[in-house]
């Protein structure tokens, strides 16, 4: 199957701050933070109170009622932003072969939400160890099962294709985008529903970043929380969303007349084999994931237009992929624009892969790339042009999206702007 090529014709997107493709992109480029107050549960006794929350209204969205009780919210937004980019793609679920149409859906904690809230109800507020199974809803199963988030989007779709979820913690976004498009390349499918979905805001998550002290205190001043390369960083800030693309083989695309957003150039992950939370200094696995990508990209550092941090706002995490973009790019490193939207849409955790990767189409789309918000004060051991607060016209044909996840996972994907010619 060599010569086959990975098309985006379509992107949909929920994020704090924008829900929807568009409001998305114009609360990123406008340099806008979504960080709040958490409202979905009493924080009183937390240490971290603040999250960036999406404003989302799933009957507003179209789903149906009998869908909003059986899906919890992180599936909901699978299901909604797959429909958005399905229709953003011009293809409808007739238009695609079924058994040619894959999906696949990136996660890293599961239906948190839904699961929490119903362990709530069967065990009366946790005050029973035994819990009574007769007050829980009929679909609790598919909140224990992520595998149902593939499948909701497959039967949204019509995909009868391979169907899967890759959950490789905060990497799982750009792991999803990877391995969809290997799908392609190697011929097992023409179409695939690929992204990632996230919906984490609850107390269990919340409690877990509190004990490992990760997260952000700044909690009297939310939309400053979350400080990516700054000297004055305090931790991360949690967020959700998703993000979902339709992919497509691109000679196939362009026989059709799709807009085409980008290519999908060249993936790579790696393991760093070292510690559950801590990073390298060197940044050296990361730089290798990035090496890979490119040269399979076919790729060279030079041309390498725009990074796409993961910039968590936490100080290792800063200093590791720093290190990481200097020694993949070089000295082109300096001359390179780099930053991170976790400062103003939250850290989704396994959604916030796919959620960059749309921001880097369309950076490429628009030649414009996003800001760091909040980068008053750098950290000097961060030497970079991580476009401090405000976006930037910028031509970029090749963008390149990195992600760091507990347990060392690296991960890089390279985007490309659309080429011409034969497939």
């Amino acid at each position: 199957m060599s010569g086959r090529r990975v098309a985006v014709t379509g992107i949909g997107v929920i994020a704090p701050g924008g829900v929807g493709r568009d409001a998305f992109w114009e609360c990123i480029t406008a340099g806008r933070t979504a960080t709040r107050a958490i409202t979905f549960f009493d924080t009183d006794g937390f240490r971290c109170r603040i999250a960036a929350e999406a404003d989302f209204d799933p009957v507003a969205a179209g789903l149906t009622p009998q869908e909003v009780r059986r899906m919890d919210r992180a599936t909901q937004f699978g299901v909604v932003t797959a429909g958005e980019a399905l229709r953003d793609s011009g293809l409808s679920p007739a238009d695609l072969r079924p058994e040619r149409t894959a999906v696949t859906v990136g996660n890293a904690v599961g239906c948190t939400m839904g699961l929490e809230r119903e362990y709530t109800v069967v065990s009366d507020g946790g005050r029973k160890w035994l819990v009574d199974h007769e007050y829980a809803v009929p679909h609790i199963y598919d909140y224990f099962t992520p595998s149902s988030m593939a499948r909701e989007v497959a039967w949204a779709t019509g995909a009868e294709g391979p169907a899967a979820v890759v959950s490789s913690g905060c990497t799982s976004g750009i792991d999803a985008l990877g391995y969809a498009a290997e799908q392609i390349l190697d011929g097992r499918a023409d179409v695939v529903m690929a992204g990632s979905t996230e919906a984490p805001i609850s107390p269990i998550t919340v409690a877990c970043f509190d004990a490992i002290r990760a997260t952000s205190t700044t909690n009297d001043d939310p939309a400053q929380a979350c400080r990516p390369f700054d000297n004055d960083r305090n931790g991360l800030v949690l967020g959700e969303g998703a993000a979902m693309f339709v992919l497509e083989e691109a000679s196939a695309a362009r026989r059709r007349g799709a807009r085409v957003y980008c290519e999908i150039g060249g993936y790579a992950t790696r393991a760093n084999a070292f510690h559950m939370t801590g990073l390298k200094p060197d940044g050296r696995e990361m730089a290798e994931a990035i090496r890979v990508a490119l040269d399979r990209a076919r790729v060279a550092p030079q041309d390498v237009d725009y990074v796409n941090a993961h910039g968590s706002g936490t100080r290792q995490n800063d200093r590791h992929e720093t290190a990481a973009v200097k020694a993949s790019l070089g000295e082109h490193a300096r001359r390179t624009p780099m930053s991170g939207i976790k400062s103003m849409v939250g850290h989704s955790l396994g959604a916030i892969g796919s959620i960059e990767i749309a921001a880097c189409a369309l950076a490429i789309d628009n030649d414009v790339v996003p800001p760091t918000a909040n980068l008053h004060t750098p950290d000097p051991e961060c030497d970079l042009d991580y476009v401090p607060l405000t976006a930037r016209e910028h031509r970029t044909d090749v963008a390149l999206s990195v992600g760091s996840g507990f347990g060392g996972f690296q991960s890089a994907i390279v985007v490309t702007a659309p080429r011409g010619g034969a497939a």
